[in-house]
């Protein structure tokens, strides 16, 4: 009678996902690339227009991984089609989700040209921040004290990288203002994502934002920039490599994750991109890193440790 009590308890009680956790990193660190490519990018072509093509390329291989799977699910008996009902509801969470994204990429792309990049990175990476206020206020998360603590300890880590580059002038105030926003789009994107999840596959859901995202970003490149495409192999290839490797994969990742986690546990492992950012920098252009820049890391990698040990704040 214990031994069937013991098998009902594990079917009920939900395994960690060894596999999503895993995966995080890898998506962080594919995204700590995209500040190189956008930059080999903009050589020939402006901010904008480089949203655009990382949006074009992130919709153009979402389109064919759907369409792929649509013809298995045809050809095969073992998969029958079960088309999901889209609801005018879901049409605007998509719509929404897409200006969002929008949003957060065009407003971080501005805010770095406002204020000093130190600035930006540090404002941009307060996302956690508001990822966990926003799930308590609207998606009725509750977190742990544990995971509270651990939130601390990163976003103290994160300030302390930056910290000492920080510049506080009249002349950055607007800059550090947009780039404030753009890390509360980037935690509303992850938070309306979280909500699609419940219905919808990760491809789908990045295939409607990078589609939309195109529609909407196009007039804003037609009317602000000169070129709209790379005119070179180089070029090519950044935007390429920008488009699959952290568009698709890297978001690919974080989005399925949402599946089972909360925003805010999700976006918390995004801290861990200023450390990956700080060691490509230290091993490629030899970069020199201090001792509280070392203290820093630990300490985020600590918070980050300590709210991957709790229970993650699950509502499904």
């Amino acid at each position: 009678m214990s031994n069937q009590l013991e098998l009902a308890q594990q079917q009920i009680e939900p395994k960690p996902d060894i596999l999503g956790y895993l995966s995080m990193p890898i998506a962080v660190f594919l995204l700590s690339l995209a500040a190189i490519f956008i930059r080999l990018s903009e050589k020939e072509i402006g901010s904008n227009a480089t949203i655009l093509n990382r949006f074009l390329i992130g919709a153009v291989a979402f389109g064919v991984w759907n369409s792929i799977q649509t013809m298995r699910y045809k050809l095969s008996t073992d998969f029958p089609i079960k088309p999901d009902p889209y609801t005018t509801r879901d049409i605007i969470l998509f719509g929404v989700l897409a200006i969002v994204n929008l949003g957060s990429l065009l407003s971080w792309a501005w805010s770095i040209n406002e204020t000093s990049v130190a600035n930006a990175n540090l404002l941009h990476n307060l996302s956690p921040l508001f990822a966990t206020l926003g799930g308590w206020l609207f998606l009725g998360h509750r977190f742990g004290k544990k995971f509270l603590i651990s939130l601390v300890l990163a976003l103290g880590g994160t300030i302390v990288i930056g910290i000492k580059d920080w510049q506080v002038s009249a002349d950055s105030f607007i800059g550090d203002g947009i780039a404030l926003l753009s890390a509360i789009f980037y935690a509303a994107s992850f938070l309306l994502r979280e909500k699609l999840r419940t219905k919808f596959e990760t491809t789908k859901i990045l295939l409607w934002s990078c589609t939309l995202g195109c529609l909407f970003s196009f007039p804003v490149v037609l009317i602000t920039q000169e070129r709209v495409f790379p005119y070179t192999v180089s070029g090519w290839l950044a935007v390429i490599c920008l488009g699959i490797l952290c568009q698709v994969v890297g978001q690919g990742l974080l989005t399925y994750n949402l599946k089972k986690l909360s925003a805010g546990f999700v976006t918390l492992f995004l801290l861990l991109e200023p450390i990956i950012a700080a060691l490509l920098a230290w091993a490629i252009f030899s970069e020199q890193l201090s001792l509280i820049n070392w203290l820093a890391f630990f300490v985020i990698c600590a918070g980050v440790y300590l709210a991957k040990s709790e229970k993650p704040p699950i509502l499904r």
